[in-house]
């Protein structure tokens, strides 16, 4: 149906080539054109001031996740005014003793607009469907759990 490109660009800045001090930064440059500077995570010898694959894969579950909420509210003439979810990826050892993102916590918060007035039980299933129809959901193995806040 569509095609979503990213290059990834990475040259060695350092004389020697050992684990303990290859430079991890890279260049990252999406198909839209945006570039930005990731690297490893500190835990993996990375650069603490820029962007990790790990918090990029929970911030593309959660912008996923959120983008699908907004369409299924306003399938249902639900009016949102404001969305903000507090989402956190767990590293974990997975049943191969693998490391893996085994879990992501979604913490969404709705505000809706005028005459909208939900009861808690609907916005939980709005999530729910959210969660069905959001691609990179179906795209992963991971569990993800949405805990809406309110």
């Amino acid at each position: 149906m569509s095609e979503h490109a990213a290059r990834v660009d990475w040259t060695r800045k350092t004389p020697d080539f050992a684990i303990e001090t290859y430079d991890r930064n890279h260049l990252v440059q999406l198909g839209n054109g945006t570039t930005f500077t990731a690297s490893a995570a500190a835990e993996f010898r990375g650069d603490a001031r820029q962007t990790n694959p790990e918090e990029l894969f929970v911030s593309s579950l959660s912008s996923c996740h959120m983008l699908t909420f907004l369409a299924v509210a306003a399938r249902a003439g639900l009016v949102v005014d404001r969305y903000v979810d507090e989402a956190v990826g767990y590293l974990e050892k997975n049943e191969a003793g693998k490391l893996s993102m085994n879990r992501v916590v979604l913490r969404p918060r709705v505000e809706f607009g005028a005459g909208a007035d939900p009861s808690p039980d609907e916005v939980y299933k709005l999530h729910e469907r959210a969660h069905h129809g959001c691609f990179i959901a179906n795209s992963i193995a991971s569990h993800v759990t949405i805990e809406p806040m309110g």
